[in-house]
């Protein structure tokens, strides 16, 4: 596999035991590091076409982003043990187990960043864990979601019809990550040195990647709200592509969605991996104390946002 690329022997490949949608490896050659990703049966190899070129893009744009790399012949995707393969560089850093308020700031003006540099990516990828998913993944968790609490299945029904209700429209929209986590972002040296995992990159509302992001970011431990954290991080944002005010005003409802659509995913993994699995199941109720504050919020100030 590894001689159509031209880039020496292979010194070490182990394997990476984060991320739960495809297998991944630390491989070093005669070159340097590099990451294999072996596509697993999550992503669509129709899609992954879609991710690669992405990642070129943007890497060309500026972003600190893994670039696919290319073997003699130009081809990014191959096989691999029967399976979608791919080679990408590596990207040195560590990933923020307790994010700072600066570390947010960059976080926002990075995803400004990306958005921008999307904009001039031509092929398309709608969201498939956009909210029209949310109802059919409730179904397809079923009664199972009262067992994780009692009387769950109803709650989360309640809170779709609300999001069908005042879920808003017309908000700017192009291509966002979709899944910027702390775990999918490091940091060097103090600062942002780059951003994984684009296999949720897809198309919808601007503003809500930095819902996900309030989601993702701006909460502690303790599931306590972490406004100067939100703060920072939509300033950062702004400081790079201002917000709207019908964007400003929406973040609430969108960040409520947010915290639906990973309840619900995480819930059905809770549900649906065995035990025995390395994959580690993620709680799916810390979701829903995140979906409890911002059904309470009252605007964009409850985030410490002007």
């Amino acid at each position: 596999f590894m001689a159509a690329y031209g880039l020496g022997e292979v010194l070490s490949c182990k394997g990476i035991a984060e991320g739960i949608e495809n297998s991944n490896f630390a491989l070093t050659t005669d070159v340097g590091p590099f990451i294999l990703t072996i596509y697993e049966k999550r992503v669509s190899a129709a899609d992954l076409p879609f991710f690669l070129g992405l990642m070129q893009h943007l890497a060309a744009s500026g972003i600190p982003c893994p670039v696919p790399v290319e073997t003699r012949h130009g081809e990014v995707l191959r096989t691999l043990s029967g399976k979608p393969a791919a080679l990408v560089t590596y990207l040195a850093g560590i990933w923020p187990k307790r994010p700072s308020a600066e570390q947010c700031a960059e976080v926002g003006d990075t995803l400004a960043r990306l958005h921008l540099a999307a904009d001039g990516f031509q092929m398309r990828r709608e969201n498939a864990l956009g909210r029209g998913s949310w109802r059919p993944l409730l179904a397809s968790v079923g009664a199972g979601a009262d067992v994780v609490k009692s009387r769950l299945r109803h709650r989360l029904s309640d809170e779709l019809d609300f999001l069908d209700a005042h879920w808003p429209q017309g908000l700017p929209g192009g291509i966002i990550h979709a899944d910027l986590f702390p775990d999918n972002v490091f940091f060097r040296s103090g600062h942002l040195s780059g951003v994984i995992d684009f296999y949720f990159a897809c198309h919808d509302f601007l503003a809500y990647d930095l819902a996900i992001c309030l989601n993702a970011w701006c909460f502690e431990a303790d599931g306590s709200f972490n406004a100067t954290k939100a703060r920072r991080l939509v300033a950062g944002y702004r400081g790079c592509r201002p917000l709207s005010d019908a964007e400003l005003a929406a973040l609430p409802v969108l960040a409520r969605g947010a915290a639906l659509r990973f309840l619900l995913t995480r819930l059905y993994d809770w549900l649906n991996t065995p035990e025995s699995a390395l994959v580690r199941r993620k709680d799916p109720l810390e979701y829903l104390r995140k979906l409890e504050f911002h059904a309470a919020a009252g605007g964009a100030q409850s985030y410490g946002i002007d």
